[in-house]
């Protein structure tokens, strides 16, 4: 597939970033070096437009999401260290807790307002951290990009020099909502123009979802269409066969 930049950020080198920005540690880098060994080969990955990540400041990462594959997905091929907003339910195993909380995930309630998780999203990016959200709240059904959460433009609002829009588009063909183990397929990761802090405060809450939205949808149609993949249609009703965990 070409026509897209596929390489990083060339100011963010080296195991050091400028003053005031954090720097992955060496058990971060050994996870994120073992997720590219593992899913780059396997499932012909491609990561396009790293060079949009922000060389400094907080940055708010709105992720479609496709499959369980996602976490490690959207954040391996960019250089700082990334934070994850993840369902509570992960945390309930001893041992793989402490392995995502030492990975910078932490939990969020589900189909509630958890302001508790909302305070730590915010205390994260304020602290100049980039922060993944999958603004849908749940994997998808059939491949499209669901409605955002309305908690997603607080954390915009409030706490993000920039809002990266992110897609990947394969996983769901590799891995969906009720399929127990993992197939075969092609996946892309790209990321959108970032949209900074002056356009999002000209922007209502409704139209900052609605932005990052739209250009996650259009670089879904744009990876599909360089891959020679079949566009999804958005004008047909939702495919949701059951409401299994996310």
């Amino acid at each position: 597939m070409k026509g897209l930049p596929s390489y990083p950020n060339p100011q963010l080198r080296g195991w050091r970033f400028a003053e005031g920005v954090p720097t992955p540690g060496l058990w971060y880098r050994i996870w994120r070096r073992s997720f590219q060994t593992l899913l780059a080969e396997p499932y012909k990955l491609r990561v396009f437009n790293r060079h949009y990540e922000p060389t400094s400041g907080s940055a708010l990462y709105i992720c479609n999401h496709q499959s369980f594959f996602d976490p490690p997905l959207m954040s391996l091929g960019l250089r700082r260290p990334m934070s994850y907003m993840a369902r509570e339910s992960l945390f309930r195993f001893s041992l793989f807790r402490k392995l995502i909380r030492s990975l910078n995930a932490f939990p969020v309630k589900r189909d509630t307002s958890d302001t508790g998780a909302i305070k730590e999203g915010l205390r994260r990016l304020k602290a100049g951290g980039q922060l993944v959200i999958f603004a849908e709240g749940t994997r998808t059904f059939d491949g499209r990009v669901m409605e955002f959460l309305p908690g997603v433009a607080l954390l915009a609002r409030r706490a993000a020099d920039w809002v990266v829009p992110t897609v990947i588009d394969g996983a769901f063909e590799a891995w969906p909502r009720g399929q127990a183990l993992p197939g075969g397929g092609q996946i892309v990761v790209a990321y959108c123009r970032p949209i900074p802090r002056d356009e999002l405060d000209r922007l209502t809450d409704k139209e900052i979802l609605d932005r990052a939205r739209e250009r996650i949808i259009a670089m879904q149609a744009d990876v599909r269409r360089r891959q020679g993949k079949p566009a999804i249609a958005y004008n047909d009703p939702p495919n949701r066969p059951g409401d299994a965990d996310a």
